[in-house]
């Protein structure tokens, strides 16, 4: 079994750190527990997809479109995208898809962060 390099590490841990801040948010009634549900459901559907997909390209079998892996992403699922491209190393090289994904990570948490400004 291989040794995770720091980075995935750190990049695990920001998958942590949104969900754990997601879940602050809910029990301090700061976010609806729908939201959060929604967070948790597309995040198991995504590692779900990723899992699979990596299962297919071993076998070199029908895949899933990367269109659909970034949709969930988009839906709430890059926290679960993120912890299994780290734990079935799917994806993490192919550069166009990984732009495409931490764009979307980054506007999940700009929305969340102007959401919360207009709060204040």
């Amino acid at each position: 079994m291989r040794k995770a390099p720091l980075a995935d590490w750190i990049l695990l841990g920001l998958a942590v750190i949104f969900l754990a801040a997601l879940a602050v948010a809910i029990l301090g009634h700061i976010v609806s527990p729908w939201i959060g549900a929604g967070y948790a459901y597309t995040s198991v559907l995504a590692l779900g997809a990723y899992g699979w997909d990596k299962r297919r390209a071993r076998l070199q079998g029908w895949r899933l479109p990367e269109s659909t892996l970034h949709l969930l992403e988009l839906l709430g699922g890059w926290p679960g995208a993120l912890i299994a491209q780290r734990l079935f190393r799917h994806k993490t090289r192919k550069l166009p898809f990984q732009i495409a994904f931490w764009l979307i990570v980054g506007a999940h948490l700009e929305a969340w962060a102007w959401w919360l400004s207009q709060r204040s």
